[in-house]
């Protein structure tokens, strides 16, 4: 398991990104959503800088939302994310234990849960998505992630 970022949502993109750059990280790579109305910027600290070019080093992702700019009740923090070997053994194992999977991994790439605290925990497949199978495959999203 690789440890990959952390989510936060910005008000303010330019804003945000000039306080991170002035606490020293570099802007690694940005992607605008045209369909979804959002951009996502990925940064990384200097030491994690050449790796985070390479492959995914752990970053920060800022999630600007073009419609949205105030965030209530700790909204502004998004997730907590991890590459896994295989995305269905983590959760069937996480299942297995009482642990709700509230977006299935239908796509053989991409599930969330949360935390007992309620801390939305993001699974991505390393690699290319596994095919899809059951019962994830037809597995409905429960609750929020």
């Amino acid at each position: 398991m690789n440890y990959l970022h952390t989510m936060i949502r910005v008000g303010d993109l330019e804003g945000a990104l000039a306080f991170f750059t002035l606490l020293g990280l570099s802007e690694i790579r940005r992607m605008e959503n045209e369909k979804g109305r959002f951009t996502l910027v990925y940064l990384a600290a200097p030491d994690d800088v050449a790796r985070a070019k390479e492959t995914d080093a752990p970053m920060i992702e800022l999630t600007y939302n073009w419609d949205e700019h105030s965030y209530a009740g700790g909204r502004n923090f998004g997730h907590l994310a991890f590459a896994v070997d295989d995305i269905y053994a983590v959760c069937d194992r996480l299942k297995s234990a009482g642990v709700t999977i509230n977006r299935p991994p239908r796509d053989g790439h991409m599930a969330f849960v949360r935390t007992p605290d309620a801390i939305s925990i993001e699974l991505l497949q390393k690699g290319k998505a596994l095919p899809p199978q059951e019962p994830w495959a037809s597995a409905q999203n429960i609750g929020e992630w």
